[in-house]
């Protein structure tokens, strides 16, 4: 089990590292093409941070583990929002862009209904299962979710000469490097993904722990980490607007885009007992939402962070227990 260990360590470092390269060499690609920083910070720059989660998902539906993606998804959005945000928080009491108490939350808590509704309903077969048109669903809205705030920002550099002016150019490296970066980035990542995935099914399989756990903590958390570590640098450097946004935001392509790729590369089932999670889920997005609106908006306080915090570790004790 010690080797098990290692290598899901190993696999998640591999995961971090390739997503790192990934998107160092294809925002470099980018630039070269004169894409403005904006737009590759809202596309490349967030699939490459969403890397670790969809790389697992590929690799879980192809070797059958439906638990482990469903685990995976609903975990890593428990994570982000009770874990990170409540550390966050607990750090330094967090004022969000008005933007996310508007917009972002609310259908953060619509999607997290619309998978708990479709994961409950039996549309096409006689099974509880996200089936491949419910994937292809969830893909749509993820799409148009990750484009809308792309088209803004495009109209905004359009309509102004003043940001073309503004746009701050980089170190560049040479696009024959930019393509090793970017195929290094995704053979770590490959190996990570399958790292993970297969110890933590053996480790599962030892303790007669369920892949639903699994994936809920330790695959959950471990795919985190990127986001983890950038809020937690990013509070202590007072600049937390742009990766609290990410990490809610981050919220809607877990559960759209990694369930409907997951979805459409093989139905999931859905077992009843990630009911509970994504009930969970939803009231604590529901209060975050009440917490930005109540008091001094748009703002969570350091008392709030230690109660996220709090529901999150008795959540993982009542996983294991």
């Amino acid at each position: 089990m010690g080797v098990s260990v290692l290598l899901i360590i190993v696999g998640f470092f591999l995961l971090i590292v390739g997503a790192d390269i990934l998107v160092k060499g294809s925002s470099n690609i980018a630039q070269k093409f004169n894409i403005p920083e904006m737009i590759i910070g809202l596309t490349i720059v967030c699939i490459g941070t969403s890397m670790p989660e969809i790389i697992i998902t590929i690799t879980s539906a192809t070797k059958d583990y439906a638990d482990l993606i469903v685990g995976n998804a609903v975990g890593s959005n428990l994570c982000n929002l009770l874990l990170i945000l409540g550390l966050v928080s607990i750090i330094r009491p967090v004022k969000l862009e008005n933007e996310i108490r508007v917009m972002h939350l609310p259908i953060s808590i619509l999607a997290t209904l619309l998978v708990l509704f479709i994961g409950n309903t039996t549309f096409i077969s006689d099974k509880f299962t996200i089936n491949r048109v419910e994937g292809i669903i969830l893909l749509i809205i993820a799409a148009i979710y990750f484009a809308y705030p792309v088209v803004i920002a495009i109209k905004d550099i359009l309509k102004s000469k003043k940001d073309r002016r503004n746009i701050k150019k980089r170190k560049q490296i040479s696009i024959i490097t930019s393509i090793i970066y970017i195929i290094i980035g995704v053979l770590l990542l490959k190996f990570g993904g399958d790292f993970v995935v297969d110890e933590s099914t053996k480790i599962a399989e030892i303790f007669g722990i369920s892949e639903r756990v699994i994936g809920l903590t330790i695959v959950a958390i471990g795919t985190a980490l990127p986001e983890l570590i950038t809020s937690v640098v990013a509070v202590f450097k007072n600049d937390t607007s742009l990766a609290i946004g990410n990490l809610i935001g981050s919220s809607m392509l877990n559960l759209c885009l990694i369930l409907g790729l997951g979805a459409v590369i093989k139905p999931l089932s859905f077992s009843a007992e990630f009911n509970d999670n994504l009930i969970l889920l939803a009231i604590s997005t529901t209060a975050i939402w009440i917490f930005t609106n109540i008091g001094e908006k748009n703002k969570i306080t350091r008392f709030q962070g230690i109660l996220m915090f709090l529901v999150f570790s008795i959540y993982i004790v009542k996983l294991f227990l």
